[in-house]
């Protein structure tokens, strides 16, 4: 059988249909390699070791760990799920099957919104670093300044998405050649960083040189629930974008087992790059608010952008290539991800029929590419021109919605094999209390983060009328997604009023 057949009667099986998307394009490693690059270590460890250091201090690595446990749980909640009904709608679909149309609707909302937002900051970040990367090589301080320029910065940054959303519709045997090069430049790098900083550590040219400690993988040890929130917040964000790897399940060799697989390693691979590239940052610089420190105000922003000159001494100039190329790969292979769920609901007639429309050349989900690339530049526009603030804490905000979506999803895996759950171990532990467990705790934290975001001192201070930016951000994304939803009731009442993509749940057969 081949692994188009394989596609059509798994989904058969479950009342999925196929869209017309390419089988059999990517195998298990194509697939870790994609969702590593959608994690970008590389930009999310220079834009989130400072502001986690400064929340918890040297017990990083802790808070790390506890935000890997629910990636962990809701992965295995997902691969259940995918087994099931491998769909490329993911969340949007699974959610359908087991809640109904209107929770399913918000779930491919949460993913479609959150993927957006942070397309945009990708690009904005790509080309920062381009602008840096210039300003090293022709050793010219001032062209690193040119990103400054708002129309220059604009003009950039709609070219690095064009380019982006050019790869990605040319589909993905050309978005996994792309990304085997990026992801292997950017591990290298970090790879080099981390052991130029325990060589440092070793040889006593370290800035603060400080031994590892057990204490440091204590969670229990940070200082207050509030401290040990905002890491947590901030660590499930750096581990956002494995579930990439499941929605390409209609792309890939063995559609019920593959993608799943790859959810799993690739969580495991970045935990792996995480720690050790933490450790190495904290036993070279220290937590200290001062010079090089980690704990530094002033190096929040980018903490590689400091280090990698003292660590890595001339070849410093890689870590920036690094972080463009993890960026700039980032950029790219998170399009996956929406242009699939916008297909899927296109499909299931949950948004206009034209978002299901494949290019016949590549056999991609051309229009839904097309739109997520207008979307993300059009946002980026909007709130750049706005307020530089309104970008940085619809960033923050996104940490709401990634918590909102994953834990739907995992609570939807429980739901829909709740026939089974009680039936031998393995359905116990993987389809209800993993999903159960990771799902819980993140919508804990949805809510946790939603109640502190009111604040208006929360992220970059800024509020309207006494609320703080980052609530109002984070709520009113969801709040459009909700309107949209009625409008998308009032044309295409078929979806809504399960026609189309009915509830159901899976049946015990023992």
């Amino acid at each position: 059988m081949t692994s188009h057949d394989t596609v059509r009667n798994a989904a058969g099986d479950h009342g999925l249909s196929e869209k017309g998307l390419k089988a059999g394009s990517v195998g298990l490693i194509g697939a870790v390699v994609i969702g590593v690059s959608c994690i970008a270590p590389a930009y999310t460890l220079t834009a989130a070791l400072g502001p986690t250091v400064s929340s918890v201090g040297v017990h990083l690595p802790a808070i790390f760990l506890v935000g890997f446990i629910p990636m962990l749980l809701v992965a295995l909640g997902y691969r259940e799920l995918n087994n099931a009904m491998p769909d490329a709608g993911t969340s949007f679909t699974w959610a359908s099957r087991a809640f109904g149309p209107w929770l399913g609707w918000m779930g491919g909302w949460g993913l479609i919104a959150a993927t957006i937002i942070v397309l945009s900051n990708l690009a904005a970040v790509a080309v920062d670093f381009f602008y840096l990367m210039l300003a090293q090589i022709f050793q010219n301080p001032s062209l690193g300044d040119l990103s400054a320029n708002l129309p220059l910065n604009i003009a950039t940054t709609l070219v690095f998405i064009a380019i982006a959303c050019w790869i990605s519709y040319r589909g993905m045997e050309t978005t996994k050649t792309f990304q085997y090069v990026l992801v292997a430049f950017q591990l290298l790098v970090l790879g080099w960083f981390a052991i130029a900083a325990f060589a440092h550590v070793a040889n006593g040219t370290a800035f603060d040189a400080t031994a590892i400690s057990p204490d440091w993988f204590n969670p229990f040890a940070v200082g207050s629930f509030s401290q040990f929130a905002a890491g947590v917040s901030l660590s499930i964000f750096i581990f956002w974008g494995w579930d990439v790897t499941l929605t390409m399940n209609e792309e890939t060799k063995n559609p019920e087992k593959t993608p799943g697989r790859a959810a799993t390693v690739t969580v495991v691979v970045i935990v792996l790059i995480y720690m050790t590239v933490s450790l190495a940052t904290l036993a070279f610089a220290g937590v200290g608010t001062t010079g090089l420190g980690a704990g530094n105000p002033d190096n929040q922003a980018s903490i590689f952008a400091v280090l990698a000159g003292p660590v890595m001494g001339p070849f410093a100039i890689l870590m920036s290539l690094a972080i463009l190329s993890s960026s700039a790969a980032s950029l790219q292979s998170t399009f996956v991800s929406p242009a699939r769920t916008l297909l899927s609901m296109g499909h299931y007639k949950a948004l206009p029929k034209s978002f299901s429309k494949i290019s016949p050349t590549y056999k991609s989900p051309g229009y839904a590419t097309v739109a997520a690339a207008v979307a993300a530049a059009a946002f980026y526009v909007i709130t750049r021109i706005l307020s530089h603030n309104a970008l940085s804490d619809t960033i923050t905000a996104l940490g709401m919605m990634i918590c909102f979506y994953y834990g739907i999803t995992a609570l939807a895996c429980v739901w829909y094999f709740r026939a089974e759950a009680f039936h031998g171990v393995r359905n116990f532990l993987f389809k209800f209390l993993a999903p159960l467990v990771g799902g819980v705790i993140l919508l804990v934290m949805f809510f946790k983060t939603a109640y502190d975001s009111m604040d208006p001192g929360y992220g970059t201070g800024s509020n309207i009328g006494g609320l703080g930016l980052v609530f109002i951000l984070g709520c009113g994304v969801i709040l459009l997604g909700a309107v949209l939803m009625f409008v998308m009731y009032k044309r295409h009442p078929e979806f809504f009023r399960g026609q189309v993509l009915s509830r159901t749940s899976q049946a015990y057969n023992p």
